[in-house]
């Protein structure tokens, strides 16, 4: 039997590098700060939380993807891992920071 790679896991919480609220998507699993944009690393496979590294995960960058939206960058400032993350700046709860994301997309990664 093979096992599911994405698991929807979308509470919400405080962000641990500007400590804003951050609201559940509902549509998705949010994984990372829509102000700020850093993250945690947190997660194996997408939504499963089982990773035990648990660093702050930087925003280095970011490009477009074929569906029209963006992929933020992000490196883990304790093991070095990099992620991509889907962004999420076409909601109403909380969208990301659409300006900030295109200012990543000058950064070379």
């Amino acid at each position: 039997m093979e096992t599911k790679r994405f698991l929807k896991n979308d509470s919400g919480f405080v962000c641990l590098n500007c400590h804003k609220k951050v609201f559940p998507l509902v549509s998705s699993s949010r994984n990372h700060c829509p102000f700020c944009l850093y993250s945690l690393h947190v997660d194996v496979n997408p939504g499963d939380r089982a990773n035990t590294c648990l660093g702050l995960m930087e925003p280095i960058g970011a490009f477009p993807d074929a569906k029209k939206n963006y992929v933020i960058v992000h490196k883990c400032l304790k093991c070095g891992r990099i992620r991509h993350n889907k962004a999420a700046y076409n909601t109403n709860v909380q969208p990301d920071n659409l300006n900030l994301i295109i200012s990543l997309t000058a950064h070379n990664f």
